[in-house]
């Protein structure tokens, strides 16, 4: 096991040096230059001030030398300062908006997988039922519906119409006078539209996979075996059925993992939401090229990551995967 996990780190290495190499490579070659807000919007400025700031900021030089540069800093875990106006560190101002982005993306899943087990359970259980066909078809349209869409639909109903709920921040303009309950309640009505527009879009997607996995698995013997016994046929689906039908499930949270780091950034930016989706799209208009690939990095990594995690848990999941991974050992 270890050696394979070795071996498959030193792959993802080789990975994760491509994306670098491509992200580095893309974003540099994209129309536009970190330097156009100072210098062409600027009537002031001439070209000896673009070329005094591409030289102040490396741009100047050819772009394998650029990419060695960054690379040689990486290695150190320097992302260097950003290019924007305050010239903060890169790392300064992720860490700034990686909790908001954890915090929502974390309960969104969560939410996710609280509904959608069960809906595909029972789905399942009556397949080709009255149930069944009205959730497929709810889900969806969930999964079909644009989620800015959605979100500008709920805010003009919810928060401009009948003025439940906020229509964008965190907190409101009193969030510091108000007790504990009061401002866990406040962000909660701020959370509240894009967490159940993030979840009501991935409902789908997770829903019908559980829905498809339990079904292979009620196909296996050892299921007829159970219910020939005359075990109750909710204990078959959840003690016998349901958790090796989890199983797939373990690849698909492996690869939601970069979600939880690189957010939503339509709905951060409709809802005006301080995350990192919402850093990643500010640092894309502003060509600012460090802050984009710290961002790139950190979903690399946590790609790869995810990947990795996977891998282990299978093993750690299923006997079968252990055998055959000590086999090729």
């Amino acid at each position: 096991m270890a050696a394979v996990l070795i071996r498959k780190c030193l792959w993802l290495s080789a990975v994760f040096l491509g994306i670098t190499l491509i992200s580095f490579t893309v974003i540099h070659l994209a129309p536009g230059s970190p330097t156009d807000l100072e210098t062409t919007l600027n009537p002031l400025a001439d070209l000896e001030a673009g070329r005094r700031l591409a030289e102040f900021y490396g741009l100047d030089k050819p772009l394998p030398e650029q990419y060695l540069n960054w690379l040689s800093r990486l290695a150190r875990l320097d992302f260097g300062l950003s290019m924007g106006a305050d010239a903060r560190p890169v790392m300064e101002k992720i860490a700034e908006r990686l909790p908001l982005t954890l915090w929502f993306n974390g309960v969104t899943l969560v939410l996710t997988l609280l509904l959608a087990i069960p809906l595909g359970v029972v789905a399942a259980r009556h397949q080709d039922g009255l149930f069944d066909k009205a959730t497929t078809l709810l889900v969806f349209i969930g999964f079909a519906m644009p989620s800015f869409w959605l979100a500008l639909l709920l805010a003009l109903h919810f928060s401009i119409e009948l003025q439940w709920l906020p229509l964008s921040g965190l907190q409101s303009l009193d969030y510091a006078s108000l007790t504990t309950g009061g401002k866990i309640l406040d962000l909660a009505r701020h959370l509240a539209l894009p967490v159940f527009v993030a979840t009501f879009g991935s409902l789908a997607g997770y829903s019908r996979f559980v829905r498809a996995s339990i079904l292979e698995v009620l196909r296996q013997d050892y299921i007829l075996t159970a219910r020939a016994k005359g075990l109750p046929e909710r204990l078959v689906l959840f003690r016998h059925a349901l958790g090796n039908a989890l199983l797939p499930l373990v690849t698909l949270l492996g690869l939601s993992l970069p979600g939880l780091i690189g957010g939503s950034v339509i709905l951060e930016s409709i809802f005006s939401l301080p995350g990192m989706g919402q850093l990643f799209y500010s640092a894309v208009m502003a060509r600012d090229y460090p802050l984009i690939m710290g961002c790139l990095v950190l979903g690399a990594v946590l790609t790869l990551a995810g990947n990795i995690l996977a891998d282990v848990c299978y093993g750690l999941a299923d006997p079968r995967i252990r055998d055959s991974i000590r086999r090729a050992d």
